[in-house]
């Protein structure tokens, strides 16, 4: 049988790839998903109407409430992180309704876009994408509203496509200063398992999240935290819910089933990444997740390229974006070819920019089931890359992350 050239030239690009050693996932989600996980989601498939499944559900919905900081219920979809954003709006709005949103980045953006496709109106505050969400402008824009118009604010917590986090308890602080009854919504896809997150301390009302990334999930539950307040409101709400539909969910989850089909494998590995995050305990995860990130931007730093984060404080745990720099003629050198160049040569990936930061920046993420020894090779990496590029920078940026980690 004779082979074409050009598949046999990219079949030993795989190969060669795969005799590299272990592949660096250094993207924000899906985060690497570590081997006690694999080997859960790796169980046979059970009855999910009987009773060994039902010990498994009724497990995992304990466990999972104080990683969102909460009492109140967790709701478990089969779908991804946008299934639970749409979740989240279909349950509690109607159509016409307004709703705040800030555009952060491009998951704001991304969440904007369903809402006018539910045919909600979003009033959306516009920024450069480099600052978290500003809460004195939430608080003027609900204090504008003394006919209570707007229906909920939804902000992104960890913006991952600028390596951007906002201060929750801080916007809670502003609706409630503004004497606002609006629901607050908050996406916390990339953050849940990472940085620390309060549902019920904060005020939220739907918390959204997904399992590819701080729960060290593959793709494919997606989650709502629901307030008192939201499951009230959703009684009255307009839109069509049905596979959504939350009080569906929370009543079967009662006795420890769905009333549809559940993930089954990805509730065994969601039960083990619990008791990964329980056994570590959150507070040390937190602080890993922390460390990472700063050993990351001061390897940056060293280097020369600008966080597009400006704010030191609202710098991501979990995702740090970097501009690349710019060439004599104004144009930045291409993120996709650094990219490119150190997967090619050292079998690691690197986040894409995203939206308007397409080929401008690159994002090292430091995410889930990572630690120091991976943040040091991911370092490493983009260093000798930018290095085999020519691309313009000050070495020695690994060495001082390095000194931030011991």
């Amino acid at each position: 049988m004779q082979r074409d050239p050009e598949y046999a030239t990219s079949s030993r690009t795989r190969l060669n790839r795969i005799g590299q050693g272990r592949h660096f996932l250094q993207i924000p989600g899906p985060s690497p998903v570590p081997d006690r996980v694999l080997r859960a989601i790796d169980y046979p498939a059970i009855d999910h109407r009987g009773p060994e499944f039902q010990q498994l559900a009724l497990r995992v919905l304990k466990g999972v409430g104080p990683i969102f900081g909460t009492t109140e219920p967790v709701v478990i979809y089969s779908g991804s992180g946008t299934g639970a954003w749409e979740a989240a709006l279909m349950n509690t709005l109607s159509p016409g309704d307004t709703v705040l949103m800030h555009e952060t980045g491009q998951f704001a953006g991304l969440w904007k876009r369903l809402a006018e496709k539910l045919r909600l109106k979003p009033d959306c505050i516009a920024s450069d994408w480099r600052s978290p969400v500003d809460p004195g402008q939430v608080e003027s824009r609900l204090r504008a509203d003394s006919q209570g118009v707007i229906k909920a604010v939804c902000v992104v917590h960890n913006e991952t496509s600028t390596g951007v986090t906002s201060d929750i308890a801080a916007i809670r602080k502003a609706m409630d200063a503004a004497r606002h009854p609006a629901l607050l919504m908050v996406d916390c896809v990339s953050s849940l398992g990472a940085i620390d997150y309060r549902h019920d301390e904060w005020g939220v009302d739907v918390t959204v999240a997904g399992s590819q990334k701080g729960l060290m999930l593959p793709p494919g539950l997606g989650f709502n935290a629901v307030s008192a307040k939201a499951r009230e409101a959703a009684k009255s709400a307009g839109m069509p819910c049905g596979f959504w539909d939350w009080e569906d969910i929370i009543a079967t989850n009662a006795q420890g089933f769905w009333p549809t089909t559940p993930n089954t494998n990805l509730l065994y590995g969601l039960a083990e990444s619990i008791d990964m995050l329980m056994e570590e305990g959150l507070p040390r995860v937190f602080a890993r997740h922390q460390q990472l990130a700063l050993a990351t931007r001061t390897a940056a730093a060293v280097w020369g390229l600008d966080n597009v984060c400006q704010q030191p404080k609202a710098c991501s745990p979990v995702v740090t974006a970097l501009f690349m720099p710019a060439k004599p003629d104004g144009n930045r050198h291409d993120a996709d070819t650094l990219r490119r160049e150190a997967l090619e040569r050292y079998n690691i990936s690197l986040g894409t920019g995203l939206g308007r930061l397409a080929g401008q920046a690159f994002r090292i993420a430091h995410l889930g089931d990572t630690n120091a020894l991976t943040i040091v090779g991911a370092l490493a990496a983009v260093e000798m890359t930018l290095k085999a590029l020519k691309v313009p920078h000050q070495s020695g940026g690994v060495q001082e992350a390095m000194q931030v980690l011991t």
